[in-house]
């Protein structure tokens, strides 16, 4: 499973694709979301504005992904 460190207290899913490589731009991200093709703690997500927070798994394919918050980051 691959980390990925975000600097703020959430991400859009979409967002989090690009952010991650596994789009080339937003409207690839949104139409890889609402075919159903990305899991957000093993539930199929359609939502590309989906929050996404520390902690939460993501998968696409056969790649995962868990979530983290930068250790030097403050919410608040």
């Amino acid at each position: 499973m691959e980390k990925i460190f975000i600097h703020t207290e959430y991400i859009q899913l979409q967002q989090l694709l690009k952010w991650c490589g596994a789009a080339e731009n937003g409207s690839m991200a949104k139409e890889i979301i609402r075919d159903g093709l990305v899991t957000v703690n093993e539930r199929i997500e359609t939502a590309p504005g989906k929050k996404i927070y520390a902690g939460d798994i993501i998968a696409i394919d056969e790649t995962k992904y868990q979530i983290e918050l930068e250790s030097n980051a403050s919410l608040g």
